[in-house]
Parts: structure tokens; C-alpha cells; sequence
């Protein structure tokens, strides 16, 4: 079964095209991208296959029938429409024009070109094209000369692509699109993950995450573009960004499955589908908010060729901001204002902005209240909400109910991911170990109501070091340990200062300063940093991509994630003055899942939380040991 995106047909779909999604999905092999209606380049071709073994092919489908067909010509047809006569571009015609636009997208890619021998600068893989006619066989072809101007081999008839027509066979199906392609050659070796991966980063912007860009280069009188380190969303990320369709939409993640790159990406093609929409992007942390405004700006100024060089920003109408920011300044209102004003806009009272798509980040974080009153700012006409959320990195234990709150039932309308991008293998062992040892929630049994779900994540198979836990006798011996270490990831690992992340829980208790005392031994090591949440104006000014080492706490630091996270005072955790237990253990499983290779938590006291952590130590210990023997 294909991988088909998106994964179903969505608003306007002719039977035809329904016919074909079907028959491709069951048909292909399971290795094989199905793109449905993508928009390359301002075109819209109706479908687009990439098959490692196979290469590129788009097909254009039209549910014509024969008495429909007034006139043709290798370049034009007159066909009869309900409306009257209307002429169209041959079918055959379009599909070729849609293939030599991504053709000529690819080919600025010096690693998807063949630098030498006969097809020295052509694609490394073939491109073809052909069209699909859903309600003619064969013998109509046959008996109106239409095969003059449609050759056989790239064209499927109904009985060809009806898998319930008797004389259908897939292994015609795959004959028939390897018939289909203009370039002699065929693959000696498959298109490897990496291929795959560039070629959807060249066609589909909305999936990239990041590259390395290096200088075009001259090549046979063509400047190349030369990418390296290239990240794209997983298949399974992109299809839900894509597949969300309109109305309501809940996605559920463990953290660092892509949940906000997703949210983002969603406003993303909302305001390239709809460029007269407001859209709203909503999430509690105001470091959070700072840092997806600046991830859907950098998105949509990206332009879709490489070679653009234009740097202006395509105008948009996405607005981004923290919860309270928004009421405040925005709407003019206090928290306790909420339940009245959402009285009064009931009651044809009172009247605040609308928005045709609001999407909010961390849901888990917001109040009963924030709901009724954001649900209250949505488009009726649109009704495009999407809210995104992890019940394990529940800090402020909300009472919610989505239904009551917001008037909109999501079952039936949610995805899951639970697969962790973000950590290595043996930080989600570790977190995940963590939060199920303390959290009641942990260690109970999925509940099916939305509400109460806890996803338990799946490490994808990144390999990395143990976390490193650390015992020291006072907290200057602890923050010149974590300076010197700093220093040596960034000096000789080569790991950028604004990819590493210092975390702290409380800036000073039993009369330790902690936050001032680390702060100095960086200076001692001349290592420049931004102490992210200092106050509230710091906040709003952090850059993530600044280099400097960032100092945050737990709660500002959640929907980030950095190369190297030091987890500082441990002993302070689970601090004493906090009442609710297991939001203290949220607090270090969403420290702890910010890391994406290198994870140290160091401690110069005791406490619940160390006690567990030399444990692991011991184990850890004990378990070399016995591999030793």
C-alpha cells in the first residue's frame, strides 16, 4: 500500500479521481509517495508518484466522455461542458508541462544530477507523464482515433485503472508507468533516503526544517546549487500538516515529535491557501511564542525556488502570541474579566475580532476559561481550529473539558504522533523511565477519553551518550564543571554556543544564588549568554539562533529543543515549596526531553528526584560490570 498525501481526498474530488487514489493506494508498492492536487511551483498536477525503484511520474486525470469530446489536436481540445463549448489544453500536453516544471526545480540540484557519461547534467532518476481517462476503455480509444493523439503508453483507460474491471492487473499498472517515461534509462540503484528527501525538499517548502547551503557552483556553464545536512518532516509529520483539512483538529505528541514545526507549518499553508484569512497562533510561554513567530516567519519569506533571490516577505496575515499578551493587549481585557465578556458576546453584547483559523500550541497549558473565550473569536464560517497538546508536559493541571469549553467535539478528528524525533534513544528511555517512576498519571493505564490521554513515546533509533548525572560537593564546584563542559562541547565537539540550553528550577534558595554564581563562572570562561527569562522584556527579545548559550527555566523552555541541555541544582527538585507533586515531575521530564543528544543533570545536594538518579548511576554501574565478567 502506497504512502498517499494527503492521506484522504479532501473538499472537491471527481469520482475519477477518487478511482485513481484508490487503485495507486492498494496497488503500489509500500516504499512509493503518492502526492494528490500538490502545488509545485503555482501548478496543481492531480497526482505525482516517487518511487525509489521507479523515479517520477505525474499523471493527469479527466473523467471525459467520449460524447463530451467535441474536437482534438495534440495541443488543444473543445470539449462540451454544462455551461457550453470550452477549450482545453490536451491532457497529454498538460501532464508534460507539469513534468518540466519539477524537472526544472530538480535540476538545480548538483546532487540529483548525473555529472557524467551520456546523460551528463540530466536528473539521475527518470521523469515522466501521462493521463488517466476514468470513463473511456480501450475499444472507445480504439474505435475514435483518440490513441492518434494520446499514444497508448501514457495513457490508462478505465478497464486499465478500475481494479474491479476484470481485466485489470497490477502488474499492467506497473508496466504501463514504466512505459511512461520520456528518458531511455532506467534506475541501476534506487533513489536512497537522502534523494528522497531532496527532492521533496525542492518541491514541497512547506516540509523543510533545515539545510546546509553552500555557494552555487559553476558546473558545464549551470550555476548548481550545492545542500548538505538537509531535514525535511518525516512522511507521517507531513501528511498531517497537509491532511488537516478544515474544522476542528486535535493532534496529541509525545514531546519532540514536531508538533509545533507542524502547527507551524499548518499557518503556514492556511495563509498561502487563504492569503485574506487572519490567523491566530496562540501558546502560554511567551520564549515559545517568540520562538514560532520567528520559525513562521522564517517559513514564509522562504521562497520555493533556491535560486529566488528576492529577500522581501511575502505579506501575511498570521498573527503569534503568548495567551496573556494577547488578552492584554489585543482584546484590552484581564483574566477576570473572561467569563463576562464571553456572557456578553453570547448575548449579542459585545463584539471582538474574529479569526478564520486560531491554532494553539501546548493546549495541555491552557484554562477552561481561555477556551470559552477563544472559541468565541472563531470564524463560524470557517471554524478551522487546531489545537495541539502533550498531557505529559502538563505543568498547571487545568480542569477542562474540550467539548464544553470550546463547543467542538474532536473525536473522530484527532491524530497521534508518538514517535520522538527530537531525543536519542537513551534520553527517551531515560525521561520516559523518569516521569513513569513518580507520575500517578505515568503509571496508569491510557484512558480513552481525549481528555485524559497520556501517549507513551516511541524513540526512533538515533543513537547517543547516557545522560550524565553529577554529584558535587557545593554549587561552585558544580557550575565550574558545567562552564568547563560547555566549553569543551563547543570548542572541540564543535556544538554551536546557541545550541546549548543551561536549565534551572529555582534562580536561588537556601541561601545559594544559584543563577548569579553560574552566570559569573561563564564570564570566568568567556563564554557569552542570554539568560532568557531575566525578566519579562528578555523574554520577548530572545533569539533563539543568537549565539550565545541560553539560561532559561523549565516552564519557558517547553516546544524548544537544543543540542546539549544542562539541568542545574537538581537538589532543588522537587521544590519544597511546591504543593502539586506531579507537576514537579512534568517540570524535569519536559527539561529532560529538550535535549536532542546531550543530556546532563548535575546536583550538590539531595533530594527525591537525586536519590532516583544515583540509582540509575548504580544500575548503570552494575550493568558494565557484569558485561566486563
Amino acid at each position: 500500500m502506497a504512502i498517499m498525501i494527503p492521506e484522504v481526498q479532501k473538499g472537491h474530488v471527481t469520482a475519477g479521481e477518487r478511482l485513481v487514489f484508490k487503485t495507486l493506494r492498494d496497488y503500489l508498492p509500500d516504499d512509493y509517495i503518492v502526492y494528490f492536487e500538490p502545488q509545485i511551483s503555482g501548478k496543481h498536477p492531480d497526482f505525482v508518484i516517487l518511487g525509489p525503484d521507479l523515479g517520477l511520474i505525474v499523471l493527469e486525470v479527466k473523467d471525459y466522455t467520449r460524447n463530451k469530446i467535441l474536437s482534438i489536436n495534440s495541443d488543444t481540445w473543445l470539449i462540451q461542458t454544462e455551461v457550453g463549448e470550452k477549450r482545453v489544453t490536451c491532457p497529454l500536453k498538460q501532464a508534460r508541462s507539469y513534468m518540466f516544471t519539477i524537472m526544472n526545480r530538480l535540476e538545480k540540484d548538483k546532487d540529483l544530477l548525473q555529472l557524467e557519461g551520456k546523460y551528463k547534467m540530466k536528473l539521475k532518476f527518470p521523469c515522466g507523464y501521462g493521463t488517466v481517462f476514468t470513463r473511456m476503455n480501450q475499444q472507445t480509444f480504439i474505435e475514435n482515433d483518440l490513441y492518434d493523439v494520446i499514444e497508448p503508453n501514457l495513457c490508462f483507460t478505465r478497464n486499465e485503472i478500475d481494479s474491479e474491471h476484470e481485466s485489470f492487473s497490477p502488474e499492467f499498472l506497473m508496466e504501463k508507468l514504466l512505459s511512461m517515461f520520456t528518458m531511455p534509462f532506467r534506475l541501476n540503484e534506487a533513489l536512497t533516503a537522502d534523494e528522497i528527501n531532496r527532492i521533496r525538499f525542492h518541491l514541497f517548502p512547506e516540509v523543510r526544517i533545515s539545510a546546509e547551503i553552500g555557494e552555487r557552483t559553476p558546473y558545464q556553464d549551470q550555476l548548481l546549487l550545492s545542500l548538505h545536512d538537509i531535514k525535511v518532516m518525516d512522511l507521517h509529520q507531513e501528511k498531517l500538516a497537509k491532511q488537516l483539512g478544515d474544522k476542528n483538529r486535535l493532534i496529541r505528541g509525545v514531546a519532540g515529535s514536531g508538533k509545533t514545526l507542524i502547527l507551524a507549518s499548518r499557518a503556514k499553508i492556511l495563509a498561502k491557501q487563504h492569503p485574506d484569512w487572519r490567523i491566530l497562533v496562540l501558546c502560554f510561554n511567551i520564549s515559545l511564542a517568540k520562538n514560532i513567530e520567528q520559525m513562521v516567519e522564517q517559513m514564509m519569506k522562504e521562497p520555493e525556488d533556491l535560486f529566488d533571490l528576492i529577500e522581501d516577505k511575502e505579506p501575511h496575515q498570521i498573527e503569534v502570541r503568548n495567551f496573556h499578551q494577547f488578552l492584554y493587549r489585543d482584546l484590552k481585557l484581564t483574566e477576570a474579566q473572561i467569563p463576562a465578556i464571553v456572557e456578553k458576546m453570547d448575548n449579542g453584547e459585545a463584539i471582538l475580532p474574529k479569526y478564520d483559523a486560531i491554532l494553539i500550541d501546548e493546549g495541555q497549558d491552557f484554562d477552561a476559561n481561555w477556551y470559552l473565550l477563544v472559541s468565541r473569536l472563531l470564524n463560524p464560517d470557517t471554524m478551522s481550529f487546531l489545537l495541539v497538546e502533550d498531557r505529559a508536559q502538563d505543568i498547571y493541571r487545568r480542569k477542562r473539558s474540550y467539548v464544553q469549553d470550546t463547543g467542538l467535539d474532536f473525536r473522530g478528528r484527532s491524530k497521534v504522533l508518538n514517535i520522538n524525533y527530537r531525543n536519542t534513544a537513551e534520553i527517551v528511555r531515560f525521561a520516559w523511565g523518569f516521569y513513569q517512576h513518580f507520575s500517578k498519571i505515568g503509571n496508569q493505564l491510557i484512558n480513552t477519553e481525549i481528555s485524559d490521554e497520556i501517549i507513551i513515546p516511541k524513540s526512533t533509533k538515533r543513537k547517543g551518550p547516557l545522560p550524565a548525572m553529577r554529584l558535587f560537593q557545593n554549587f561552585f564546584q558544580e557550575a565550574d564543571f558545567i562552564a568547563r563542559q560547555i566549553e569543551r562541547l563547543h570548542k572541540v565537539r564543535g556544538v554551536p554556543l546557541e545550541e546549548i540550553l543551561v536549565l534551572y528550577r529555582v534562580k536561588y534558595a537556601n541561601n545559594w544564588a544559584y543563577i548569579d554564581i553560574f552566570i559569573k563562572k561563564l564570564k570566568e570562561y568567556d563564554i557569552p549568554y542570554y539568560w532568557v527569562t531575566e525578566n519579562e522584556q528578555t523574554k520577548r527579545q530572545f533569539q533563539r539562533n543568537e549565539s550565545s548559550v541560553k539560561i532559561c527555566t523549565v516552564d519557558s523552555s517547553k516546544g524548544l529543543d537544543f543540542t546539549a541541555v544542562f539541568m542545574i541544582a537538581m537538589h532543588e527538585t522537587p521544590f519544597n515549596k511546591e504543593m502539586e507533586f506531579e507537576k514537579e515531575v512534568s517540570r524535569v521530564y519536559i527539561g529532560m526531553t529538550r535535549a536532542k543528544q546531550y543530556l546532563c543533570l548535575s546536583y550538590s545536594g539531595q533530594s527525591l528526584f537525586t536519590e532516583y538518579f544515583e540509582q540509575q548511576l548504580q544500575l548503570a554501574s552494575d550493568s558494565t560490570i557484569n558485561e566486563a565478567k
